[in-house]
């Protein structure tokens, strides 16, 4: 039972390779659509989304740092369309792995920390203590501080697989169940899964916002 719930989370195919994980790569396939002579509406929606990412983001960032807008909205990009083709049928979520979202997470992370260590050492040092601390609470606040830092790529990447995990768990598991149930019971199921559906469509715009707002914010303290 345990191996097929989780078997929709296998990278692997019948000749025992993992070419599941190029479904990673389909979201290209929705790229040239942008440059279509007359846009549709589609494409005027997804304008409108990127250009409001793209101010928020920059009001996050600051001046400082030019075009890193477009790195987040790319990171924000390739995570949705990974969330949302995982909701079809046969489709692998390589969202689901902590192999994808530690990948994403890690080198950001460890980018910032090195720019900020390097150019703003005093900057970086004054962080790990909150303004208006208690000289006595100072070396426990450095401890939590520098704790809390180092903890943030897994924090990253554990939110969005455990989310994308979770509800696809739950559609299995509820699926699975259809052929012991009555022609009653599988019309509600059938509302229950819809209603799922949507749920995990708003999960997955959620969790790709969540992951590139955090980045972003994390990037903005090192300057």
């Amino acid at each position: 039972m345990m191996a097929n719930l989780f078997s929709s989370f296998d990278p692997s195919t019948n000749w025992n390779t993992s070419i599941n994980w190029l479904s990673t790569l389909i979201g290209i396939l929705i790229i040239p659509t942008s440059f279509w002579l007359i846009p549709s509406r589609l494409n005027m929606l997804w304008m409108k989304i990127t250009s409001s990412l793209h101010k928020e983001f920059k009001t996050l960032i600051g001046p400082k740092i030019k075009g890193a807008t477009l790195m987040f909205i790319s990171l924000f990009s390739l995570i949705l369309f990974n969330n949302f083709l995982g909701l079809f049928p046969y489709i692998f979520t390589s969202t689901s792995h902590m192999s994808l979202t530690l990948s994403l997470a890690l080198p950001l992370w460890l980018s910032f920390m090195l720019f900020g260590w390097i150019n703003n050492t005093i900057h970086m040092f004054a962080h790990l203590v909150p303004q208006g601390t208690p000289p006595v609470l100072m070396p426990f606040m450095v401890c939590i501080e520098t704790i809390s830092n180092i903890i943030r790529p897994g924090t990253l990447a554990i939110r969005l697989s455990a989310n994308m995990i979770a509800g696809h768990l739950l559609m299995t598991l509820l699926g699975n169940t259809g052929n012991l149930m009555s022609i009653y019971m599988i019309n509600l199921l059938l509302i229950t899964q819809i209603l799922l559906l949507v749920l995990e469509s708003a999960v997955a715009i959620i969790q790709s916002y969540v992951f590139a707002v955090l980045s972003t914010l994390y990037s903005s303290e090192v300057n």
